[in-house]
């Protein structure tokens, strides 16, 4: 529990909690008097299944708290007719009509930037390999990461191209809210972009063929779809589940999406994300190196 009602404002703006429940401090004294109770339930609706499903079971507990209050007020074969004690407000935030495509559309953007820089780099060292030129950049005198970071660089406007045009479609068609800062969320989708584009690029590394590496690049997006956050709420998911959806940079990136459009959160919001980002980053990009030798395999 939390002492105030902006401290628990602050963690559902952050995201840390899906639901938080306002009781006042004379509840009780309401009850006993004979009174109306009220009591507050805000929950964060950028997540309409969610929401739906906390607006709803919030409803029927305040309904089963009133009639066990009644029951006790009332008589057996009493036709009086006297309003629910317990009165439970809800208040949804961020997305009060629980417009699915809302909640959609930002996660859309994370997978198809995960998708297409995973897929484009899985096949850039590979494709070296199969056309015979790996063997110019073994005389090269680049440092492995040098090779490396050449190869990820290119794509990040790629990424920035796709990003501002599903940006567009979803603002002018879908009518998706801005309500935080552009230049903070196209600022942190590039440790989005690059994170994707490093574990692309280990899986280049591994491969052997181009055929391989995109079969590989499908088998690690489908888990970015599955167990993100970006169909299925994480909160509902095994701790096995939980605990390999924090390998996922789409995971941490969703989360970035939805508090800066949906939401309008800053980055004192989303440093946990931006660190988890970095780390999955550095994880990536320092694999592949090790695993990217100057020699043709």
């Amino acid at each position: 529990g939390v002492k105030s009602l902006p401290e628990m404002n602050a963690l559902v703006q952050s995201g840390r909690v899906k639901v938080g429940i306002a009781i006042p401090p004379d509840f009780q004294e309401r009850l006993r008097s004979g009174r109306q109770a009220a009591v507050q339930v805000i929950v964060d609706a950028s997540d309409s299944m969610s929401a739906a499903s906390a607006i709803s079971t919030a409803q029927m507990i305040g309904l089963v708290k009133s009639q066990q209050i009644l029951f006790q007020r009332l008589s057996p074969g009493s036709s009086e007719s006297v309003p629910l004690p317990v009165d439970v407000r809800i208040r949804p935030w961020y997305n009060p009509d629980m417009v699915s495509s809302h909640y959609m559309v930002p996660g859309i953007l994370a997978i198809v930037l995960a998708m297409t820089m995973m897929m484009i780099t899985s096949m850039a060292i590979v494709r070296e390999r199969e056309r015979g030129t790996l063997e110019q950049l073994v005389v090269t005198p680049l440092r492995n990461w040098e090779l490396m970071v050449g190869k990820i660089l290119p794509y990040v406007a790629v990424g920035y191209v796709q990003l501002t045009l599903g940006l567009l479609i979803g603002i002018v068609v879908f009518r998706i809210p801005v309500r935080g800062s552009l230049a903070l969320y196209y600022g942190l989708t590039s440790l989005h972009i690059l994170a994707s584009l490093a574990w692309g690029l280990l899986i280049s590394s591994v491969a052997k063929t181009q055929m391989q590496a995109m079969q590989m690049s499908f088998f690690a997006l489908m888990p970015s779809i599955l167990l993100s956050g970006f169909m299925f709420p994480r909160e509902a998911m095994p701790a096995f589940f939980r605990a390999i959806s924090n390998l996922l940079p789409v995971t941490f990136f969703l989360q970035i999406s939805r508090g800066i459009l949906l939401k309008g959160v800053g980055l004192s919001a989303l440093w946990p994300q931006v660190l988890s980002l970095l780390g999955l980053l550095v994880f990536f990009l320092g694999l592949s190196i090790l695993k990217f030798r100057k020699t043709i395999a």
